[in-house]
């Protein structure tokens, strides 16, 4: 399929980290995802993140990106938390009396979680299905089950595996909330409107450009709503199979180089 060129549509990219920039489990980012970087931002296209995790656990590599690169947006915790040149943009924290709920319910089952603020992931308790799960996306948590008490959470993570699904559906504590199943072991829970969509669209109204206006790369359920709301979405090679049969484009793998390639097809470098 041809792809358009976008150049004149387009104001920003943003990207999703794990799976679209960063192979995980090789530790690995692609050159080519770096020159592509530089060659948006020489081109006057403002890049930013948008993912799952929290500031405070972004890979060793990406933060080197951010740092060489000079990134300075950021979606975060699916959307909860938005960040443009270190002024916070928007916030979505979990109402407390939410969060005490799960963890009435997640205590009585013996499910392990834990919460997760922008700058610090507390746990429960340390399980191996919690440590299979977390690990490796960072290793920087403690145990704090009163951590909600004091402080903002903007994303509970639970660690069960998919036979225990009926059981939290039947219970109900998640009705007002949005869960996006991350891991074999884990579920992502956060407010019921949140989505990295939102995020964008907060960072968006607060430069004077629209989501028409945004090119975004992501590979996972937690993309769908960023994919199907900016201007032009883009499924990696490697992505899940319900993203790609509603993204606007499917791009190569992230290992061959599914970024960079697209953003050529498309128009937006050279």
């Amino acid at each position: 399929m041809t792809v358009p060129n976008y150049r004149k549509q387009i104001k920003a990219v943003f990207f999703d980290i794990d799976e679209t920039l960063f192979v995980k489990n090789k530790v690995h980012f692609p050159e080519s995802a770096r020159l592509a970087i530089q060659k948006l931002q020489a081109n006057g296209i403002l890049v930013g993140i948008a993912t799952g995790r929290a500031r405070c656990s972004f890979p060793a590599k990406i933060n080197e990106i951010v740092e060489q690169e000079g990134i300075r947006t950021f979606v975060t915790t699916n959307g909860q938390f938005a960040v443009h040149n270190d002024e916070v943009i928007e916030k979505h924290p979990i109402p407390t009396e939410k969060v005490q709920r799960l963890v009435d319910f997640f205590e009585l089952h013996n499910i392990a979680y834990a919460f997760v603020s922008n700058d610090k992931i507390r746990v429960s308790e340390i399980t191996p299905m919690l440590k299979h799960a977390l690990d490796p996306i960072t290793t920087d948590y403690r145990v704090d089950k009163t951590y909600y008490q004091q402080n903002d959470v903007y994303q509970v993570l639970a660690f069960y595996a998919e036979d225990k699904d009926e059981l939290v559906a039947q219970a109900h504590i998640l009705d007002d909330l949005k869960t996006v199943r991350w891991h074999e072991n884990s579920v992502d829970i956060f407010d019921a409107e949140g989505s990295k969509a939102r995020g964008i669209a907060a960072i968006a109204r607060h430069l004077g450009f629209s989501m028409e206006n945004v090119m975004a790369f992501g590979d996972g359920l937690n993309d769908i709503e960023m994919l199907s709301l900016v201007g032009v979405g883009v499924a990696m090679g490697n992505g899940h199979d319900t993203l790609k049969a509603l993204a606007n484009h499917v791009t190569d793998h992230i290992e061959e180089d599914g970024v960079y390639n697209f953003l050529v097809k498309s128009g937006l470098i050279e």
